[in-house]
């Protein structure tokens, strides 16, 4: 089958090498050839959706508290860098719109990975709305994920055209099955539930396959020989070079 996005797609937008999810990392995926990126999309209280991994925000940023009961104004403030490195110091959290006009005018693909909390289906409802908007008239659609198959319902019935991928731990028939319910083009799974067997199987019934989060050379090899779509990467200084087609 034939994958509309690249092969090698940076996690959280910078991988390891960057404050995670901060246009910081982006523009260092970009320096270093990769054309795809990685990232999680949750929703402020006044609705509006940003780029953050964490439900809480101590960990990556200055603030404390539930990311969702805080307005995008107040977030746009908080310091996303210095936790990674004091030379980042003053890194915001981007907008879903920032992300997207960047990574539109850097002819990045991007995979979206929806975080909800609470009312699933409304989230993926209120960020397919969004996503809509920011990438219209975009040649190619992000890809929206998310281990939630309610938020996928959500984006699938407010923007049938975005393409959509479960996200997945692991590999059985019940994960197949919801995959093929949703109508999803792709399923993201952890790198070591894969098997030559299931990306067959996954290539049988017209989905993609990304492996997450692939870190090791030979582990990339092993999966790119396997037929594997697509990998996302901690590492993607480690990419080899033409996976940026």
């Amino acid at each position: 089958m034939r994958c509309a996005y690249p092969m090698g797609f940076a996690h959280r937008l910078g991988g390891a090498l960057a404050p995670e999810n901060t246009l910081t990392g982006l523009m260092l995926s970009h320096r270093l050839g990769v054309t795809a990126v990685e990232c999680d999309v949750q929703l402020s209280a006044d609705g509006v959706a940003v780029i953050a991994h964490d439900h809480e925000l101590e960990r990556t940023t200055s603030g404390s508290g539930s990311l969702g009961a805080q307005a995008l104004a107040a977030l746009l403030q908080l310091d996303a860098g210095r936790h990674h490195h004091p030379a980042f110091a003053g890194e915001k959290l981007p907008s879903l719109q920032e992300l997207a006009a960047l990574a539109r005018r850097l002819g990045m693909a991007v995979n979206l990975e929806l975080k909800p909390q609470g009312a699933a289906k409304a989230m993926g409802q209120q960020c397919a709305l969004q996503i809509r908007q920011h990438w219209q008239g975009a040649a190619l659609l992000p890809l929206v994920s998310s281990f939630s198959a309610e938020a996928l319902q959500g984006v699938k019935q407010q923007a049938a055209e975005l393409p959509l991928a479960l996200l997945s731990e692991g590999l059985d028939e019940a994960v197949l099955a919801q995959a093929l319910a949703l109508g999803c083009r792709a399923v993201n799974v952890y790198h070591r539930a894969l098997s030559t067997a299931w990306v067959t199987r996954l290539h049988e019934h017209g989905l993609a396959v990304m492996a997450w989060t692939v870190n090791q050379p030979d582990d990339m090899l092993r999966l790119r020989h396997w037929g594997v779509d697509m990998l996302c990467s901690d590492r993607p200084d480690r990419f080899d070079p033409a996976w940026a087609a």
